[in-house]
């Protein structure tokens, strides 16, 4: 019998579509003050992607959910790029703060220090990727090539965060990347995210469900291990991307929107 999951693309801080998804998917949320109790469906966890934050309007509440889930045991979270650059930033080391990465540190700001560091912790925790039920699933920030999943190395961390590039530039000078998806032939499902796209995208036996909520796109999820996709509009654009981001009005078959 398949494990049950409910996975979520890359939040970005965007708490409003994320409680509007998970309520969405069955999950009961109260708010308890700045924190918040979470009733997961029988027999279901959440996971989620990465790239929890940065450049969105609520960084620190969106971590105070996922954290508390996954320290509840109802959530896994695979660590994103911009997660790992919040933490080097909240360690003091030296990061080129983007906007997006500044406008989260501003929000931290105004937390107590003792919630800095938590997060700190909670980040530091984060496996690079998740192998689950069985080995029929992996979850990773970038996707994840197959002699790669359940690997520890700096490699395979790697891959998961950033994915790989091909060493040359778009018209917009960002990183072209290597389309890894579409010479992947594992028996595993790859659910990833990393590079926003205006619907979920199926590729083989992998799909970016990155569809870019803070841009102005949507949240989504993939229930595992239907296949089926839920989703909700973003109520604003919250960052302006460099790549020019067109949200799809429309879902795939086998798809719901709120």
């Amino acid at each position: 019998m398949h494990e049950s999951f409910d996975i979520v693309g890359d939040v970005h801080g965007c708490l409003e579509e994320l409680l509007q998804l998970i309520t969405a998917l069955g999950y009961g949320v109260e708010r308890q003050g700045r924190d918040f109790l979470v009733t997961p469906p029988e027999g279901r966890k959440l996971a989620f992607v990465g790239d929890l934050v940065n450049r969105g309007p609520a960084t620190p509440a969106v971590l105070r959910l996922a954290m508390s889930m996954e320290r509840a045991g109802q959530a896994f979270c695979a660590p994103g790029n911009q997660d790992v650059k919040l933490a080097r930033a909240l360690q003091g080391r030296d990061i080129n703060a983007s906007l997006g990465l500044a406008r989260a540190l501003v929000q931290l700001d105004r937390e107590p220090e003792a919630f800095r560091v938590e997060v700190e912790e909670f980040f530091e925790r984060l496996a690079s990727h998740y192998v689950l039920d069985g080995g029929n699933l992996v979850i990773a920030h970038a996707g994840l090539k197959e002699r790669l999943h359940g690997s520890a190395s700096a490699k395979a961390r790697k891959f998961a965060l950033t994915g790989q590039t091909t060493g040359k530039k778009d018209e917009y000078g960002l990183p072209v990347r290597y389309n890894w998806a579409a010479d992947y032939r594992g028996r595993a499902l790859v659910v990833f995210g990393h590079t926003p796209v205006p619907k979920p995208k199926w590729l083989n036996n992998t799909v970016n469900i990155d569809t870019g909520c803070v841009y102005g796109g949507h949240l989504t999820a993939l229930r595992y291990p239907e296949r089926e996709i839920v989703s909700v509009p973003a109520r604003a654009v919250y960052s302006e991307s460099r790549k020019r981001f067109l949200p799809h009005q429309g879902l795939a078959p086998h798809s719901r929107t709120f």
